[in-house]
This record gives structure tokens, C-alpha cells and sequence, in this order.
């Protein structure tokens, strides 16, 4: 495990060389040629199997949603990111550090630190599981799902990025490196392959089995694996969770469409079929909400999402599944 871990670094810090001098063009074409990379080898050799028109109707819809969601974030601003690196690289808590290696490395180390507990928090709060919910609703996983994202959730990341640039002083040839592997991770483990040695690797970083397992539609199962490269933070911190899923996606009818899922995402949650409820169901719903928040020793911010998913699940048993008109996709 040490000398995986070691290794790894040995490799990131010969990278971060590298890519200290990498153009925002080059780290672009980098990054086009990996996703078409991998999407031949899911193509070709995919973990789960898909139809033609199910892997059509993905990535149809992410490759969609990302050149919506980089349409708007260039009006804001044509790199964001990069506009608050350089005036405060001088006076942020990295600027202590002497070697411009370790400084990349802590940077990303920490970036990823920062992710983790972004990524967690967007499962604990309604408010912001409400867009990241756009991200978990595709079917087909494959690794164009890497950019399904809401423009909501991805404004308000970027602004969480913003602070911790500044506040660490972050270069904006270290922004570049951070974002370039970053995304090439965050591409990876959205994969739809497996491979020999995979758990092996996953002691180090989220591969696609680790992943797949946060796409499952059972909500003790995906509010795990929240990590975007290494799995030492689901590790360390006990979300760690090694399973195959029997289905991706979420419960329930959601679209599957660009400016559907725009819409989806200011949605409290994805909508339970309408019944005229009797004073019973009431009570039952009320009953098994306060199981689920029970389950999680009540902690806040998951009242809403308590109270529907108990809801759904009483009115399933008593009415059966009438609005399930996507349902997700076994593996």
C-alpha cells in the first residue's frame, strides 16, 4: 500500500513537471483525445451493455449539457478561475512553501480534500442534492456523465473554487494542471469498463468500480465513494464502499433531456405519482420518514428527502410503481 502510494506520487510529481508548461490548447486537445479514448474502450468492451440508442440518448444529452453549461460560464467570464489565481499567488498559505513541486502537489492534494467534502455535502443538504441529483439521474453511465451537471451546482462550485484559490494563493499554471488531471480523473471513473488489476488500483484512486457503486439507485449505497481521484478520503473519513450495484440511476420518473434536466434541477426532488392520501398513509408516511431519520441519527439537512423517499415507497407498495417511465438501468 506505502509503495503504491509512493509510486504514485513519484508519478504526479514527474507530471506536474510536465504539465507546468502546458498551454490551456494543449491541456484542451489532451483531454478531448482521453475521452475519445476511453469512450472506444467502453464502446468496445463495456462493463454494463447498452444499445446503441441508450448510449445515443447520453451522450447526446451530456455532450449537450456541457456546451450549454460553458456557453453561460463564458458570459460570466471566459476563465474564472484563472482571473483569480495570479494577483493573490503571493500572499495565500502555499506561498510558505519553497519547492514549486510540493506547492502543485499540496494544491491538488487539497483540491481534492475540498471535492470530497463538496461532493458529501452535496448529498447530506435538499439544497444542493436538488441540482447534483441532475448528475446522478443518467441511466447509462459512461464517461460523457463525467459532465452531466447542472449550471446551478457548477456555478456554485466554481465560486467555491474561487475561494479556495485565493485563500491558498494558487498559480494559474497550477489552476491548469489542477483542472487537467482533475478532469481526466473525474473522466476515468465514469467509464463504463472494468479491468484486471482495478481493485488493486482503487486502493489508491476512485476507479470505475468505486464509482459505479455511488450511481446505484439505493440511496445507502450511492451516499458513499464521494471522492474525485484518491480513495483515501472515503477511506479515512469511513464512506468508503466496494459493491456492485444491481441498478444505476435514480428512483422514479425524471427527463432525459438537456433543457428537461435544467428544469429537473430546481425541482425539491424528482416528483412522487398524485394520490388523494387517506389519514393512514399519512401516518404510515409519517412513520417511515422518521425511521429513515432515525437510520441516520438525525442528523440535519435530509428532512425533505426523509420525507419523500417514504412517501414514494408507501404509495409504491399500496398503488404500485405507476410513474416510472425511466427506469434505471441494471448492470
Amino acid at each position: 500500500m506505502s509503495s503504491e502510494i509512493t509510486s504514485l506520487i513519484t508519478l504526479v510529481e514527474s507530471y506536474l513537471v510536465w504539465l507546468s508548461g502546458m498551454s490551456g490548447k494543449l491541456a484542451t486537445l489532451t483531454l478531448f483525445i482521453a475521452f475519445v479514448v476511453l469512450a472506444a474502450l467502453e464502446l468496445n468492451n463495456p462493463k454494463c451493455r447498452l444499445t446503441l440508442k441508450q448510449s445515443r440518448q447520453s451522450y447526446q444529452t451530456n455532450v449537450g449539457l456541457f456546451v450549454f453549461n460553458s456557453l453561460i460560464i463564458s458570459l460570466l467570464s471566459a476563465t474564472p478561475l484563472l482571473m483569480m489565481a495570479n494577483p493573490n499567488s503571493d500572499s495565500g498559505l502555499l506561498s510558505y512553501v519553497v519547492n514549486p513541486v510540493w506547492k502543485a502537489l499540496l494544491s491538488f492534494l487539497l483540491l481534492d480534500l475540498l471535492l470530497y467534502w463538496w461532493h458529501k455535502a452535496s448529498h447530506s443538504f435538499d439544497g444542493l442534492w436538488m441540482f447534483h441529483k441532475v448528475h446522478h439521474n443518467d441511466p447509462y453511465l459512461n464517461v460523457s456523465t463525467a459532465f452531466r451537471l447542472h449550471i446551478v451546482e457548477l456555478t456554485i462550485l466554481t465560486v467555491v473554487k474561487s475561494a479556495y484559490i485565493v485563500i491558498l494563493g494558487i498559480t494559474q499554471s497550477m489552476v491548469l494542471i489542477n483542472e487537467a488531471l482533475l478532469t481526466l480523473f473525474i473522466m476515468f471513473h465514469h467509464t463504463n469498463i472494468s479491468f484486471r488489476g482495478e481493485q488493486r488500483l482503487g486502493k489508491v484512486i476512485i476507479v470505475p468500480y468505486l464509482h459505479r457503486a455511488h450511481h446505484s439507485t439505493e440511496r445507502k449505497e450511492h451516499d458513499n465513494n464521494y471522492g474525485a481521484v484518491f480513495s483515501l478520503w472515503d477511506r479515512l473519513f469511513g464512506t468508503l464502499a466496494e459493491l456492485e450495484p444491481k441498478e444505476i440511476g435514480i428512483k422514479g420518473s425524471s427527463p432525459q433531456t438537456v433543457f428537461g434536466l435544467i428544469k429537473f434541477g430546481f425541482t425539491p426532488d424528482y416528483p412522487a405519482p398524485v394520490y388523494e392520501l387517506d389519514p393512514n398513509l399519512t401516518s404510515m408516511i409519517a412513520e417511515a420518514a422518521y425511521y429513515k431519520a432515525e437510520k441516520r441519527a438525525f442528523k440535519p439537512g435530509n428532512e425533505l428527502r426523509d420525507w419523500l423517499e417514504a412517501k414514494r415507497e408507501i404509495l409504491r407498495i399500496v398503488y404500485g410503481d405507476q410513474s416510472n417511465k425511466q427506469r434505471p438501468t441494471p448492470c
